[in-house]
């Protein structure tokens, strides 16, 4: 189900999510959202972050094959982070790939950035790895 709505940009940059939106995504107050904007696509997306998340960033940058993606996302799921966002681009064709991942480490055995990515590092794509929490702005 897709709900359209036009909504206006104030003067300080702000929007009002219609009511519709937020009852159906059971959006309520002191919630977060995680905006993702692509600037190619000229696209906004607006993903609600439950209140117990514990987000961090992992940037990495891994072999460019077949296969890889499913092997970090596996990997992820193993260990119970829920992955929210994904980019990944090919730097060199058949050589290296960068992924961008926002994941939630709320049930994961794992509670520091740190250690996710000591451990992402014993992959055998992954050539370089940096994880850090999402800042709240």
């Amino acid at each position: 189900m897709k709900i359209e709505e036009l909504v206006k940009v104030d003067s300080k940059g702000r929007v009002t999510i219609p009511m519709a939106v937020r009852e159906v995504l059971d959006i309520r107050e002191g919630m977060y959202l995680l905006v993702v904007a692509d600037k190619e696509k000229k696209e906004l997306r607006l993903l609600p972050i439950p209140v117990a998340a514990k987000l961090i960033k992992i940037r990495l940058v891994v072999e460019d094959r077949p296969g890889v993606l499913a092997e970090l996302t596996r990997f992820l799921a193993q260990h119970n982070i829920d992955i929210v966002s994904t980019r990944c681009t090919v730097l060199k064709r058949e050589e290296l790939g960068e992924c961008e991942m926002i994941v939630d480490l709320a049930k994961s055995e794992w509670t520091e950035p740190g250690m996710v990515a000591d451990e992402m590092r014993k992959l055998e794509p992954v050539k370089n790895v940096e994880a850090s929490y999402m800042s709240v702005e």
